[in-house]
């Protein structure tokens, strides 16, 4: 069973009723492209797909009746296509069309009982470096994962309130969803969480609703994070937060600034969790804890239960040294399998075959002395400048100190037998990148991390490449500026933005 569906009450639903019968579900925002969409639901055989013809975002209905008839078309397996909210246009083609509202009233809730590996999601890698790897995960996995990762690292209870800003394909909405487990009641949200206003940005609409809401855990992203401090927003001096007790951010690395931030303007009395893991085990490797302290730029303990680990090259574990991410032991949200033809063989290949039987994550991380970790960065987006390995988190958070920079982007480009650093800033309007800037950017980064962070170059942008779930993509800018052909566009939620990447000058740069 497939969903198009936006983060509201019909999606939810959907994805429980499909469960409670023992069948696989699948989600894609539809704010995708038709060919995203295609590319992950058609790989798995969509029998039944549930889908908006409108997604709100921005404070606007948009309307993509037309991108669902090129979508079934394309997916033969479709024989129901059962459409939520105002059906608009109804696709024409082979599926039959039904109405959610044609359900009729709620009947006897009968759950089909499952063996504990049955297969009950599949989720979708960014798909950067080809076509998106699909992800089974199975049934008690998940479950059990996400009871231990809410009842005892978030201390979630029966009666609090969760949120997280996600949309229904991130893997963040199955976590958010498996709330209603521990008797909490989850937040649905459907558009922007930010917006635009005659005065500039206006941050409020995710904290409004936590005030109305009395949310108890809220999860973010770093990135919100950064544009709320750049905005001067202080929600704990606008809004009623008492209720709050959790501050949790995932996606990418949190900078220590931003834990100083968080505790100034968001709340004092509340635990800050960066918690870490992926689509790959739909739960945490590293994540908060109500018992231990809350470290500045750290993230507080490993899983319980996960034989978590930072490995050297020799496969030795080490501590207060940058490796990689690995987990030397099953753990239950391991992945089923992958979806189609070679499938086991596949999954063996990406996590298991850099290290003889060892998971290993894909992340640059440290363990410290105190059992949290530090993640630097994606492997695959290592930095190696004079055969130097290291991470990217280093510069993105010295660059959010900067009310010039809106976003921006680091990655290594290939210069004679080397390699160097090449940060592109997105400026925001009324800024120019000055060599005074570029000065103090530079200065910044050998403060804040070290000489060998230092970007080579420097150049102004007007735009950063995202994957469909909110990613810097430094692999797709290094292939573009290298003039190479960068796979899978369709996964890429502005891909035209790549152009002016081709066209980057070294001898331009600041």
């Amino acid at each position: 069973v497939g969903g198009i569906l936006p983060n509201r009450v019909e999606g939810l639903i959907a994805l429980l009723a499909t469960l409670s019968i023992g069948a696989v579900w699948s989600s894609c925002s539809p704010d995708f492209g038709a060919a995203a969409i295609v590319d992950r639901l058609g790989q798995i055989g969509v029998k039944v797909l549930f889908a908006s013809p409108r997604y709100r975002y921005a404070g606007k209905e948009h309307d993509i009746s037309g991108r669902l008839a090129e979508i079934v078309a394309a997916m033969p397996t479709v024989t129901t296509l059962v459409l939520t909210g105002e059906p608009g246009t109804r696709p024409n083609g082979a599926a039959d069309c039904i109405s959610f509202d044609d359900f009729g009233g709620a009947g006897p809730l009968t759950f089909e009982r499952v063996p504990f590996d049955h297969p009950a999601y599949v989720l979708y890698t960014s798909g950067t470096t080809g076509a998106p790897k699909a992800i089974v995960h199975r049934t008690g996995g998940v479950l059990l994962q996400h009871l231990k990762e809410h009842l005892l690292h978030g201390d979630v209870r029966p009666g609090d309130v969760m949120s997280w800003y996600t949309n229904t394909a991130w893997m963040m909405y199955h976590w958010l969803i498996s709330g209603l487990a521990c008797g909490a009641s989850v937040v649905l949200y459907d558009g922007a969480p930010i917006l635009k206003s005659a005065d500039g940005l206006d941050p409020s609409p995710l904290w409004k609703v936590a005030e109305h809401a009395k949310v108890t855990h809220f999860g973010t992203s770093p990135k919100y994070l950064a544009t709320l401090a750049a905005e001067r927003y202080a929600p704990g001096r606008l809004h009623d937060l008492s209720p709050l007790r959790s501050l949790l951010s995932a996606g990418a690395p949190v900078s220590p600034g931003q834990f100083d931030w968080v505790y100034e303007h968001v709340k004092r009395d509340m635990i800050f969790a960066s918690i870490s893991g992926g689509t790959e085990i739909i739960g945490c490797f590293l994540l908060g804890s109500p018992l231990h302290p809350v470290r500045r730029g750290e993230l507080t303990v490993k899983g319980l239960g996960l034989a978590v680990a930072v490995m050297d090259e020799r496969n030795s574990p080490v501590i207060g040294r940058q490796g990689d991410l690995v987990c030397t032991e099953p753990f239950p949200s391991m992945p089923l399998t992958f979806w189609g033809k070679d499938g086991d063989a596949r999954y063996h290949a990406t996590y298991f075959a850099a290290r003889r039987e060892i998971w290993t994550h894909g992340d640059v991380a440290e363990m410290t002395v105190y059992g949290s970790g530090v993640i630097h960065g994606r492997s695959d987006t290592t930095l190696k400048p004079g055969g130097v390995r290291i991470g990217t988190a280093e510069i993105y958070a010295a660059c959010e100190n900067f009310a010039e920079i809106e976003d921006c982007l680091v990655f290594g480009a290939p210069v004679e037998g080397d390699e160097e650093i090449v940060l592109c800033v997105k400026l925001n309007d009324g800024y120019a990148l000055s060599a005074e800037l570029a000065a103090r950017i530079r200065k910044a980064i050998r403060e804040g991390a070290s000489p060998r962070h230092v970007p080579h170059r420097i150049h102004a942008v007007q735009a950063v490449p995202y994957t469909l779930n909110g990613k810097r993509v430094e692999g797709a800018a290094r292939t573009t500026l290298e003039g190479k052909p960068v796979r899978n566009m369709a996964s890429l939620a502005n891909p035209a933005c790549l152009e002016e990447y081709r066209a980057l000058d070294r001898g331009r740069a600041a």
